[in-house]
C-alpha cells in the first residue's frame, strides 16, 4: 500500500491542481463565455507567488493570497474588451492573451528567468494544502450554482437575449465569472509553483489550454463534478497505459472528438440526465388501458 501511495502521490497532486484549473475554466463556460484564458491567469498567479516569496521574502500564504487577488484583477480587466466579442472570437482573443503572457514570461529574464525558468522555488505546499483549497473551491462553486447568481449564469449560457429580457445583466455577470475564474486560476497557479521547484513559460502554454478545456468538455459543463471527473479520467489514462503517455495531446484530441460526437453533454451531465429521466419515468403513473 505504501509503495502504491509513493508511486502515485505526485499524480494525485497533479490531479488536484488540474481540477482547480478545470473549475476555473468551468466557471466562465457556465456563464456562456468561450474563454481559454485559464492558462494565462494561472501563469500570472504562479510567477507572482514564486517571485513574492523567493525574492521579497513574503510568507507563502500571503503570496498565495496575492496570486488569488491578482488573478481576479486580471480576469476582471480581461472581461472588459471581451464583452464586445462572442463565440469563437472570444476564444481567439483569450488564446492571444495566453500567448502574450507566455511571451512576457519568456523575454523578461530579470523578472521571470526567461527561457531558463524561475528556479529554486521552495516546496512549501503539499497534498493537504492543495486538497483543502480544492474542497473550498468545490464548496464555493456548488453554493454559487444553487443561488440566483448560478441561475443567472445558466440563463446567460442558454440564451443571452432571453436572459437580458429577464433583467439579467450579461456584461456584469460575465465579468464576475471572469473574476472568479481568474481568482481560482491564480490560486492554483501559486499552489503549483510551490510544488514544482521550477517554473517555465511553456508550462502554461497551448497544452495547458487544451488540457483545461478538455477536462470540462469531457466531464460536463453544468455540474461541478463534471470538470473534476474529466480531469481524473484524462490524467489517469496515460498512467494506466504507459505507451500512450508520449501521445497525451493526440489522446486528448481523440477523446474530445468522441465525446463531442456521442456525449455532447459530457460524461457526468449525461449520466445525471439519464438518472433524472429514469426517476421521472418511475414516478409517472402508467396510462390506463382502454
Amino acid at each position: 500500500m505504501s509503495d502504491f501511495l509513493n508511486t502515485y502521490h505526485h499524480l494525485f497532486n497533479v490531479f488536484l491542481i488540474g481540477s482547480g484549473y478545470a473549475l476555473s475554466q468551468w466557471v466562465v463556460m457556465r456563464a456562456g463565455v468561450f474563454s481559454v484564458a485559464t492558462a494565462g491567469m494561472a501563469s500570472i498567479g504562479a510567477y507572482a507567488a514564486a517571485i513574492l516569496t523567493t525574492r521579497m521574502g513574503w510568507h507563502y500564504l500571503a503570496s498565495l493570497a496575492a496570486a488569488l487577488v491578482l488573478g481576479a484583477a486580471v480576469g476582471l480587466l480581461l472581461s472588459w474588451p471581451l464583452a464586445r466579442l462572442r463565440g469563437v472570437f472570444q476564444a481567439i482573443a483569450t488564446l492571444a492573451f495566453v500567448q502574450v503572457v507566455m511571451a512576457f514570461a519568456l523575454y523578461s529574464d530579470n523578472l521571470t528567468g526567461g527561457a531558463m525558468g524561475l528556479n529554486a522555488i521552495p516546496t512549501l505546499v503539499g497534498t493537504v494544502e492543495t486538497l483543502i483549497a480544492l474542497v473550498l473551491v468545490v464548496y464555493l462553486m456548488t453554493a454559487i450554482s444553487a443561488t440566483r447568481l448560478g441561475r443567472a449564469f445558466e440563463a446567460i449560457r442558454q440564451n443571452e437575449a432571453v436572459a437580458s429580457s429577464l433583467g439579467v445583466s450579461v456584461n456584469f455577470h460575465q465579468a464576475l465569472a471572469f473574476a472568479i475564474s481568474g481568482a481560482i486560476a491564480g490560486l492554483f497557479g501559486g499552489l503549483e509553483a510551490f510544488q514544482s521547484f521550477t517554473l517555465f513559460p511553456a508550462t502554461f502554454g497551448f497544452p495547458a489550454v487544451i488540457a483545461a478545456l478538455s477536462y470540462v468538455v469531457l466531464g460536463g459543463r453544468r455540474s461541478v463534478a463534471g470538470p473534476i471527473v474529466g480531469a481524473a479520467i484524462l490524467l489517469a489514462l496515460p498512467e494506466i497505459s504507459r505507451p500512450l503517455a508520449d501521445y497525451r495531446m493526440a489522446l486528448y484530441g481523440a477523446i474530445l472528438m468522441l465525446v463531442i460526437a456521442f456525449l455532447p453533454r459530457g460524461i457526468v451531465d449525461t449520466g445525471l440526465l439519464a438518472l433524472r429521466r429514469r426517476r421521472i419515468a418511475r414516478l409517472t403513473p402508467p396510462e390506463p388501458r382502454e
